[in-house]
């Protein structure tokens, strides 16, 4: 039996994969605490460790439909609740979940797993259901999100025999589909082409199992963020759900691998980001299993008198967080502008290339990045890419040198001379920034606009990194580029206002904001492909965050066509279909999507600012146990992750690191 390992070609450690995220600058990730794999080092014999995890909330979960909803707030916890066919270990490499052992054809193209014998599925109560988990349940699975049109059919639609045609309903039979249960025991799946990378994408959610007889008991409500909406056979069970409250899990006892469970309850709070030092004084008192501390705040001399050897930095993720542009904004209920001639000035200027090119170099990312972990950890996050810049390797090297080649390239004057290394800010430079405000400001007066241009950025009021940094963002900008050319007016919102005017706007037309720092990505699978088809002008899933629309998944006319012409959109679309046709060699593959991703960095679609993690905190969660991966939500699992009774020091920290890396070098 041929079994195949992927190839992540990574070369740091990430952990913290997404679909849509929010930027939360205090949120814990649930294994913040442990950013890394390997084994226990430091823990030490006799250990009291506690059974308990706890951590905070921001964003409310708002589903368990764990095959339609692609949203980091939601899959975080889902993933605790149901496996998949793989998962991923320690040292990131995929591993044996409810598939015991999979196959794949000489051709490519077949894949074939040994379903787990044996293991049931639970209700709420943590009572078997009276079924089986078996192979038919990732048939139902399927069929079930392509019924609720799922947030994340785009992963696997192009991927699987005769699967576009039934979502798109050219086929009515989904025995057309490749998706068989060979029997109880054995599924099969066939693609149209050759993926090398297929198996990251059974990590995902989509690709879950979900038995029909219970699916068909609840309807419509299967998936509610209700306990009793679905079933488990994962880690926990979820036991309550209160929204701006407390989330609350308990240990699934009759779990297949319950020796890799390592704590009886998980309980979230939830945390409006008010009072960001807070978060300590919980740890200290025992109701926190990890913190994030803030280098900027009074409270972080505190931290250190306390833990003077405890403030550790998690490593650098997979998530890019960004700042982008609306580029057809088509809701103003939290804006400066009193005219609609001002509104056409700003829609004019965020359309024309060398405007954003001065906001791309007058803006300060380190500056802006050192508000939420100080001017000590400012450079340790930066990311200049949206493809992190060492994610696979071409010939042997980094992802990020061809694009930086490829981007120097297209424009040598802009260009020249910028670095796409992580961990520094490879754009901001206000003397190029005053360059291009002023070819922007001739071209755009010639054609009636008048300056300055006031640019919306919303923000949740509450979260004090939050408008820090916003207000970090503009001072940068107005400082480099003149207010006499463009004022940066932040909206101060309430929570509900903000997300539904950015991370949680339904589509283009109702995000309501000229610019903003509201949106992220993390790959879904191990292929550039996952971070970059998210602009794809006819079927990109954060096109939204762009103000714009998929053409293919909008009814009549595109309500987004002029816009996305008038930033030359579609020249984007044609270097993703060159990429996506190669799939026999992963160089030339790879090399292509280099391409794509120099354009849109030489067009500034967006601005890539930094990844997720990268962050001070002091933690009781062992280094290096949690799993690791690039892609999929089997990554963030609470699986495997350790507590200690005692803080994690730095040297502790370090020397597992050290170990980690090792072992996964030796894993190669």
């Amino acid at each position: 039996m041929q079994k195949k390992k992927e190839n992540g070609g990574v070369y740091m450690k990430v952990r913290k994969v997404l679909a849509t995220v929010l930027v939360s600058t205090f949120v814990l990730a649930a294994c913040s605490g442990g950013n890394g794999s390997g084994d226990s080092a430091g823990k030490g014999e006799g250990s009291t460790a506690p059974v308990a995890f706890n951590s905070v909330f921001a964003t409310d979960l708002e589903t368990l439909d764990y095959t339609v909803s692609q949203r980091k707030t939601n899959s975080d916890h889902f993933t605790n609740f149901v496996d998949g066919l793989l998962e991923n270990d320690s040292l990131g490499n995929l591993v044996p979940a409810l598939a015991e052992s999979w196959e794949v054809s000489e051709d490519g193209l077949t894949y074939t797993y040994k379903i787990r014998e044996g293991v049931q599925w639970l209700d709420s109560e943590g009572n078997e259901y009276g079924a089986e988990v078996t192979a038919h349940d990732w048939v139902t699975g399927i069929k079930h999100a392509v019924e609720k049109k799922s947030e994340t059919l785009y992963i696997v639609a192009n991927s699987i025999v005769g699967l576009s045609d039934y979502i798109e309903g050219k086929t009515s039979d989904f025995e057309t589909v490749g998706v068989k249960a060979i029997d109880d025991y054995t599924l099969e799946y066939t693609l149209n082409q050759p993926e090398s990378f297929w198996n990251s994408k059974t990590t995902y959610g989509i690709l879950y199992p979900i038995n029909a007889e219970f699916l068909e008991s609840k309807g419509d409500a299967f998936g509610q963020p209700s306990p009793d909406s679905i079933l488990y056979n994962g880690a926990y069970i979820l036991k309550n759900n209160t929204a701006k409250s407390v989330i609350e899990y308990e240990k699934n006892e009759d779990y297949w691998d319950a020796e890799n469970v390592n704590y009886d309850t998980v309980k979230w709070t939830y945390n409006d980001g008010s009072d960001p030092d807070g978060l300590f004084k919980a740890f200290e008192e025992g109701t926190l299993s990890a913190a994030r501390v803030y280098p900027n705040s009074p409270g972080y001399k505190d931290v250190l008198a306390a833990h003077p050897d405890g403030v550790t930095w998690s490593l650098p993720g997979g998530s890019t967080f960004n700042v982008t542009f609306n580029f057809n904004r088509g809701t103003y209920g939290a804006t400066s502008k009193a005219t609609d001639a001002e509104k056409a000035d700003t829609q004019a200027a965020i359309r024309n290339r060398d405007f954003r090119l001065a906001i791309l170099f007058g803006f300060d990312t380190r500056s802006y990045r050192a508000q939420n972990v100080g001017e000590e950890g400012a450079d340790n996050s930066l990311r200049n890419t949206l493809v992190p810049t060492q994610f696979v390797t071409i010939e042997g090297k980094p992802f990020g040198d061809s694009v930086q080649t490829n981007l120097q390239a297209l424009d040598t004057e802009a260009f020249g001379d910028v670095v796409l290394a992580e961990g520094q800010d490879g754009y901001f430079n206000p003397e190029k920034a005053k360059q291009y405000i002023e070819k922007a400001r001739t071209t755009l007066e010639a054609d009636g606009v008048t300056f300055p241009i006031h640019l919306d950025i919303p923000v949740n009021a509450k979260a004090e990194v939050s408008v820090n940094q916003v207000k970090s963002l503009k001072s940068t900008i107005e400082s480099s580029l003149g207010t006499d050319n463009v004022v940066v007016d932040i909206q101060m919102l309430s929570e509900d206002q903000y997300l539904q005017a950015t991370y949680q706007a339904t589509t283009g037309a109702a995000g309501d904001f000229d610019i903003s720092n509201a949106s992220g990505w993390g790959p879904d699978y191990v292929d550039p492909s996952s971070y970059l088809n998210i602009y794809d002008s006819r079927t990109g899933d954060m096109l939204k965050t762009l103000g714009l629309e998929g053409s293919a998944l909008v009814e009549g006319e595109d309500p987004s066509k002029e816009a996305k012409e008038a930033i030359g959109l579609t020249e984007y679309d044609a270097l993703l279909d060159k990429a996506n046709a190669i799939f026999e060699n992963t160089d030339e593959r790879y090399a292509a999507y280099a391409e794509a991703e120099a354009w849109l960095l030489n067009n500034v679609i967006q601005i890539p600012v930094n990844s997720d993690e990268g962050l001070p905190r002091v933690t009781k969660v062992v280094p290096f146990t949690a799993p690791d991966g690039w892609a999929g939500i089997a990554a963030n699992k609470l699986k495997y992750v350790e507590l200690q009774d005692d803080i994690v020091t730095v040297d502790q920290f370090d020397e597992a690191h050290e170990k980690w890396l090792a072992d996964r070098e030796a894993a190669k």
